[in-house]
């Protein structure tokens, strides 16, 4: 059995956030903090590690997705906001934030648990993607550094490309290094000698 999602609650409103947590119990969640203010928020993050953050207000402000962006950064979860109303620059302030789910028009008890499966879901694709991206970016790096490494080997080795990169892999292979990280010191000697 599933074990029930963990979400945090920020809202400045105890009736309004009273009612949240009733419609997320129903929903078969378990409210592990309750905030009324933001105060220290990334320490209540921690604190707490839910899985879900949400924000129940009339309207954010500034401060509000900037508090978001920083989870974003620092402690990665999907976050769900619930307005009261809103305008086409506060969505995408929010989506710019880190939100992944913006719900105009406040909660209803029987829309909670989809909104936050789809907030779930949608944070899930987007670190999949951030990580994807990361990847080929450390992998271009790498491609670059080994390259400058041939490069280094076939001037002064007056070795031909083919030659060079056998150079390369045999030698991270005899010191079962990778063969970036050999391309890195070989491209850090050569910069020491210029």
């Amino acid at each position: 059995m599933q074990s029930p999602l963990r979400v945090m609650i920020i809202d400045e409103k105890a009736e309004r956030a009273a009612s949240l947590e009733a419609a997320l119990a129903e929903a078969g969640c378990d409210v592990v903090a309750r905030l009324v203010t933001r105060a220290d928020l990334q320490d209540k993050v921690n604190q707490a590690q839910p899985d879900v953050v949400i924000v129940d207000m009339e309207c954010p402000d500034r401060d509000v997705l900037e508090d978001m962006s920083r989870i974003t950064r620092h402690q990665p979860r999907p976050i769900v906001m619930f307005v009261d109303r809103s305008d086409s620059e506060s969505i995408r302030a929010a989506v710019q934030a880190g939100v992944s789910a913006y719900v105009v028009g406040g909660v209803q008890a029987e829309r909670v648990r989809p909104v936050l499966e789809v907030a779930i879901a949608r944070f899930n694709e987007f670190q999949s993607l951030r990580r994807e991206l990361e990847d080929a970016r450390s992998s271009l790096v790498e491609r670059k550094v080994i390259e400058r490494a041939k490069g280094i080997l076939m001037k002064h080795r007056g070795m031909a490309e083919d030659e060079a990169f056998r150079m390369l892999r045999k030698m991270a292979m005899d010191r079962k290094m990778r063969l970036a990280a050999l391309a890195r010191e070989i491209v850090a000697a050569a910069d020491l000698l210029q």
